[in-house]
């Protein structure tokens, strides 16, 4: 063990060895792996081994696959044998919702180029797993890239494979304290003396939280307990001239693998449960927990009826060993914002499936400052403080095992963790109805209901359906009001803001008393947010974005900060309602002193007004492409404020409505949204977004990246507006989209247009498909439909309504 290490990676899991293995491939080969006992205990050496091509987040189900490829190279590096078995897996469906939500998988398969998974029949299944009882089994999804690995020569494998580029591993020797130095770098004090570190990497896995906390971080992550079963030899198999595939039975919460002759049984079973929350003791080991059959019956017998072999089986051994769950169930990767060079890698609860790719992507980010993927549905920064609360923890990692094969729709809401937080008005709201969806633990409404009503989860439309429509038509013709308390908002000040601004945002700053849209690029030239900045003329500046990208980008903007500028969040101090449709002026101009005229406050104004009693700051703007008033007040003011517009609107026809209308009005006006028509993954030419760049400015982050693809003329691929042949249903995003059977990009959101009465969507196509006119199609729940390029902004193209 050396004094200095430009890296030390703690914890000698799969995941730890990866980042070990991927620090050094990229170019950091003075980098060191410290691992408490040996490498592979904790829960690598008992994990089931299976790897599996699905994932419901496309960007990850790519890493995942990155995983898969990279599992036999690094096999041949190492020269250490990993026990590969390429054998195909099979999910089956037994219910008419998931052998849908199966199809539509299966095209977004197809969207992300992956052509090695196929649908398949019953009658295919059970030629492929003739041990496999298909009673009531609709169909299946098969991927060819599907099987299982020897776990403990897997992390062994990655292990050479980095010591061959220069890395060490130190074993047997505990992380006691991390301290950090004043230039940031770490002092790593271990049971056999300190050594210094650049960056430290918590890759601890049951011991991520011990090693969070060494830093003064509380992780939001835990253990719990996970069964599987190895049966003794069976005829059935010992009958079979071949391997049978891993089969995942989502409606018995099982999954199967063959183990040499026998069964490996494993469970996700809705009885879950914590195993030491607080994190693993440090003697634990190379060591399991005792099995608890009673509490996984119900999922035993499911699957003792799904393979009849099992019911005269003998059980070899029991594993109930613990994995560490996050509250999504995805990995927590990252920099942690606010300390620096402390990276996390932990959470990973499919090691030897996303190992690879966290490793690569963790690796990527340290070295060159941003990962080759858009990553964020597994950065650590998708979390605020809140979640470090216990109880939210511990509800929502076990919301997140219990459905691990649990059919999810995407209207429905889950209760885990919630309510967590609410604006002022959140009571009078739900009186009036409204139902709720969540954002960063935030209540948010997302339409309004009459008493009793009770929304069914669905793939399709919903029976919402008709409510949303309605509330989109009643902001067409006169006023709505939605409650924004769920946006974010940060304010900037200091004798060195505006210099700060202008070379943060890729876009001109406006004039006192203005807003403007303000793309903001990472060093690569690709989108970091879809902002507005205001100028409030008074010395102060406010950005606002989507709220539950608050952790997000603070780390950004902090990491960004220069002398004389002050930064505050000011979210959950600062609420407001926006007002929304022709009959806004109207209303607002009974409640203020203030000339809202179109001559004295035009469109992207914004100034302090008095509104009732209340002195707010509004600014005009619209998401929904009408005139509209964003009203911004104290967090104690925000129940007053909604009790003022409606009062003063109620003459004028005013009605509360929510996010489902506004995400069918936007798109009517092909207004894109974060997440979905752009992302870190996306340009700025790509989306539509370079013209509100000012490029010649002197300088701003990305703009040579930018200038780039700018020079080299249109890009390969176009933000469109489709509109879609739908009948009953609507593109949700990531269908693939096909022109004259080639596959020429893929739907990033869609819905439907109430006010215009087509099925609408947006989607990235090549150049060659993205012509106005252009006929095409499409999968929605995996049904085709034709679907053509349509101008941008079917609702009032030329942007009147909003100016006037």
């Amino acid at each position: 063990m050396k004094s200095h290490y430009r890296a030390v990676v703690i914890g000698g899991g799969v995941v730890g060895v990866s980042v070990l293995y991927h620090l050094a491939k990229f170019g950091w080969t003075d980098v060191a792996l410290i691992e408490r006992e040996v490498l592979t205990a904790g829960s690598s050496w008992h994990a089931a081994g299976g790897f599996h091509a699905l994932n419901a987040d496309p960007n990850i189900a790519t890493l995942q696959a990155y995983t898969i490829d990279l599992l036999s190279e690094v096999e041949k590096e190492s020269g250490q044998n990993i026990g590969m078995h390429m054998t195909g897996g099979i999910s089956v469906a037994s219910a008419p919702e998931r052998w849908e939500w199966l199809k539509a998988s299966y095209r977004v398969f197809q969207t992300m180029g992956i052509d090695d998974v196929h649908l398949i029949g019953p009658e295919e299944i059970a030629k492929r797993c003739p041990i496999l009882n298909t009673d009531g089994i609709l169909g299946g999804l098969y991927a060819e890239r599907e099987g299982h690995i020897d776990t403990s020569g897997t992390v062994h494998a990655y292990a050479k494979a980095a010591k061959l580029r220069g890395a060490e591993i130190i074993e047997h020797n505990r992380v006691l304290e991390l301290k950090h130095r004043p230039d940031g770098h770490w002092d790593v004090v271990t049971e056999k003396g300190t050594v210094v570190a650049e960056h430290v990497v918590n890759a601890g896995g049951l011991w991520a939280k011990q090693v969070g906390r060494m830093a003064g971080l509380d992780l939001p992550v835990s253990p719990m307990e996970h069964h599987y079963l190895v049966t003794e030899g069976l005829p059935e198999i010992q009958a079979l001239d071949r391997e049978l595939p891993l089969i995942v039975d989502l409606e018995g919460f099982t999954y199967m693998r063959q183990e040499q002759k026998g069964l490996l049984l494993g469970i996700y079973e809705i009885d879950h449960k914590h195993w030491n929350m607080d994190g693993a003791p440090w003697d634990y080991g190379i060591e399991l927990i005792q099995e608890d059959p009673g509490r996984i019956a119900d999922e035993l017998a499911l699957g003792f009826s799904r393979y009849p072999c099992l019911q005269t089986a003998g059980i070899k051994r029991w594993v109930n060993g613990a994995f560490t769950f996050s509250p999504d169930g995805n990995p927590l990767v990252g920099p942690v914002r606010g300390v620096a060079n402390y990276w996390v890698a932990c959470g990973v609860m499919a090691g030897f499936l996303q190992g690879g790719g966290v490793g690569k992507s963790l690796a990527e980010w340290m070295i060159h400052g941003e990962p080759e993927a858009d990553v964020y549905g597994m950065d650590i920064a998708r979390y605020g403080a809140f979640a470090s609360n216990r109880e939210y923890i511990r509800q929502t990692t076990g919301q997140f095992y219990s459905r691990r094969f649990v059919m999810s729709y995407p209207n429905e809401q889950l209760p885990a963790g919630r309510p967590l937080k609410t604006a002022g008005a959140h009571d009078a709201m739900d009186a009036a109805g409204a139902r709720w969806g969540v954002s960063w633990g935030m209540e948010v409404p997302l339409y309004f209901a009459p008493e009793g009503f009770v929304e069914k989860p669905t793939l399709k439309r919903s029976n919402a359906f008709d409510i949303v429509g309605e509330e989109c038509r009643m902001i067409r013709d006169g006023v709505g009001l939605i409650d924004i308390a769920a946006f974010s908002r940060y304010e900037i000040s200091g004798p060195n803001a505006r210099a700060w601004l202008d070379r943060l945002l890729a876009c001109p700053l406006p004039k006192p008393g203005r807003a403007r849209l303000a793309p903001m690029l990472g060093e690569n030239g690709k989108l970091k947010g879809d902002l507005t900045v205001f100028n409030w003329g008074d010395g102060t500046w406010w950005i606002m974005g989507s709220y539950y990208l608050r952790e997000w980008h603070m780390r950004w903007f902090e990491a960004h900060l220069s002398e004389g500028v002050g930064i505050r969040d000011i979210s959950d101090a600062t609420v407001g309602f926006a007002l929304c449709g022709p009959s806004s002026r109207k209303l607002l101009e009974r409640l203020t002193h203030g000339d809202v005229s179109n001559e004295a406050f035009p469109f992207l104004a914004c100034r302090s007004l008095d509104v009732g009693v209340l002195r707010t700051k509004v600014g005009r703007l619209s998401v929904v492409g009408e005139l509209g008033y964003e009203i911004h007040c104290q967090a104690n003011e925000h129940a007053v404020l909604r009790n003022l517009l409606l009062e003063a609107g109620r003459d004028l026809g005013i009605a509360e409505f929510g996010y489902g209308a506004l995400n069918a009005l936007r798109l009517e006006k092909s207004f894109g949204i974060w997440s979905r028509e752009f992302t870190q993954a996306y340009t700025p030419a790509e989306t539509r977004m370079d013209r509100w760049i000012a490029f010649d400015k002197a300088d701003f982050v990305g703009r040579d990246a930018a200038l780039r693809e700018k020079e080299k003329g249109s890009p390969e691929r176009l933000l469109v507006t489709l509109e879609v042949d739908a009948t009953d249903a609507d593109a949700s995003g990531y269908e693939p989209v096909w022109h004259k059977d080639r596959l020429a990009g893929f739907i990033t959101s869609g819905g439907y247009g109430h006010t215009i009465g087509k099925s609408l969507a947006m989607a990235l196509l090549d150049r060659q498909a993205a012509e106005t006119g252009t006929e095409l199609t499409t999968h929605i729940v995996g049904v085709e439909r034709a679907a053509r390029v349509i101008p941008a902004s079917p609702h009032d193209p030329e942007g009147r309504l909003l100016r006037t």
